[in-house]
């Protein structure tokens, strides 16, 4: 994805005209699926991670921007809840399922961005020092959101259980991050003192 996003940029395209596409395409998986277009919505779907996966190389090969990095959360979280919806109108069975789905991806989404704001008002950039925000791990992020909606396009038959299984490990990522920002924002930040010069945490 680095190399093809280089590629890209040298031909002048912009990150957010990628992020922006990429976000239409996403839309339209969810239109897809929830008019139970199947197989189009699986191709919209894998296409929209396709521009997700290479607004980053190419913000980073034109030089990556806070507006660039809002815009891509944006529209990440934006698809993630719609495609949950789509799920919920197609098959009536899975609508409690999607509920609590959404439930726990509003407590994890909120977790995380909380965390990433707090911590980034600590002076800690993000983890690998390229992203607008930093990144929280747990059990259930990109990669096993991207192979669980691959699953509610092939089996939407079993749609309830698979939304099932994942609230359920989006609720444990939940609970991570919670667990996480507890430990540490229990540790005192480092106060600057008015020379500039920065004192020692207490954390007794």
């Amino acid at each position: 994805m680095d190399a093809l996003g280089g590629r890209l940029a040298g031909f002048g395209l912009r990150p957010d005209v990628i992020t922006a596409t990429g976000w239409v395409v996403g839309v339209g998986a969810c239109v897809a699926f929830a008019t139970r277009l199947w197989t189009l919505a699986l191709a919209l779907w894998l296409a929209n991670r396709a521009f997700d996966g290479l607004d980053g190389p190419i913000a980073r090969a034109v030089g990556a921007t806070d507006r660039g990095g809002f815009f891509d959360i944006v529209a990440d979280f934006s698809i993630y809840g719609g495609f949950v919806v789509a799920v919920a109108i197609a098959v009536p069975q899975a609508r409690l399922a999607c509920v609590v789905l959404l439930l726990a991806y509003y407590v994890s989404g909120t977790a995380f961005l909380a965390l990433s704001s707090l911590l980034e008002r600590r002076g800690q950039r993000p983890d690998d020092g390229v992203r607008s925000l930093r990144f929280v791990g747990g059990l259930a992020e990109g990669g096993e959101t991207v192979i669980t909606y691959v699953l509610f396009c092939l089996l939407p038959g079993h749609a309830a259980t698979i939304a099932w299984v994942f609230a359920a490990m989006v609720a444990i990522t939940a609970f991570q991050r919670i667990t996480l920002g507890a430990r540490l924002l229990g540790v005192a930040s480092r106060p600057t003192q008015d020379d500039g010069s920065t004192a020692s945490p207490d954390v007794s």
